[in-house]
């Protein structure tokens, strides 16, 4: 079992992203995660699961976008989303990463429903989008993310953190995704504030 401990600093600014100091001489990967909430304190939610992410042995969170406000896609519900994307060190494995993932998600009171199908509202949502420019596909993760280059709600808070990151299998910078991208749903992402009293 690792047993790393990793002293954090974190500032988070009046507006946009947070950002942290780290360490990441022990941490060889590089993952961007998705992060996302249509529940509760959205914002609250999403900050509280970034911070809680850096007291994961073996996990230094770097930077994490701004919020940003966005309409439901794929899926029928009235309530908007808060989405965010994060940069994070790692020494874990992409599936220990995502076991993690999960974990928090639950530990914020996410629950899937069975019995429904598609999308459904949520607490908390965390996707793992890219893992250093691993191409892997299994039973229950794939990498990068299948879809997230046609989501307006991943690229846009993408660009604004890590806008040369490259697709490993498109080759394409988040820039030029966004530049390439024609689907519907530009308007419907809003950049707001972390400090924000309301969702």
């Amino acid at each position: 079992m690792l047993s790393l401990v990793v002293k954090n600093r974190y500032r988070i600014s009046e507006q946009r992203a947070i950002w942290f100091t780290v360490n990441a001489d022990s941490f060889p990967h590089t993952a961007c995660i998705g992060l996302g909430s249509n529940l509760g304190r959205s914002r609250r939610l999403l900050r509280s699961a970034w911070q809680v992410l850096s007291d994961y042995p073996g996990l230094t969170p770097q930077i994490l976008s701004s919020p940003y406000r966005t309409k439901p896609v794929a899926m029928a519900s009235s309530l908007w989303f808060v989405n965010a994307v994060g940069l994070l060190k790692t020494c874990l494995s992409p599936r220990e990463l995502l076991d993690v993932l999960l974990r928090v998600e639950q530990d914020f009171g996410r629950t899937r429903l069975e019995d429904q199908p598609g999308y459904q509202n949520r607490t908390l949502d965390l996707d793992l989008l890219f893992f250093d420019d691993l191409v892997l596909h299994s039973a229950d993760l794939t990498l990068p993310h299948p879809v997230m280059h046609t989501r307006w709600f991943v690229l846009i808070p993408l660009s604004e953190i890590a806008p040369h990151l490259r697709h490993p299998l498109l080759r394409k910078t988040i820039t030029t995704l966004i530049a390439d991208l024609s689907a519907p749903g530009r308007d419907d992402v809003v950049r707001i504030d972390w400090q924000e009293s309301e969702k």
